[in-house]
C-alpha cells in the first residue's frame, strides 16, 4: 500500500492552501480534543494525533513559557507533517 502525502506535498498539487492549515491550527486551539476535520480540497486530518505524533510539538505545546505565535508554529508544523485522509 502506497503511502499518503504529507500535507505539506498538498500544497504542490493546489488540493490545499496556507489558509486551510491555519483553519486546522484555529481548530486545534479552540479545541485540542480528539477528532478530525475537513481542509483542503476533500481531505481530513485529525490535528490533536498530528500534535501527539510530532515530538517538538507534544513537548512545546505544554510549556508555560511558549507564547502563542510559538504554540501556533510548532502545531502548523506538526499538520505539515502529518499524513492527512482523502474523503
Amino acid at each position: 500500500m502506497a503511502k499518503r502525502p504529507m500535507t505539506l506535498d498538498l500544497f504542490t498539487t493546489l488540493d490545499i492552501v496556507d489558509d486551510d492549515v491555519s483553519a486546522v491550527v484555529d481548530a486545534y486551539l479552540a479545541d485540542p480534543t480528539p477528532g478530525s476535520v475537513a481542509f483542503g480540497d476533500g481531505f481530513r486530518i485529525d490535528p490533536a494525533a498530528a500534535v501527539a505524533s510530532h515530538p517538538f510539538a507534544r513537548t512545546l505545546i505544554d510549556q508555560p513559557w511558549a507564547d502563542t505565535g510559538l504554540r501556533r508554529a510548532a502545531i502548523r508544523a506538526a499538520i505539515l507533517l502529518a499524513e492527512p485522509e482523502r474523503v
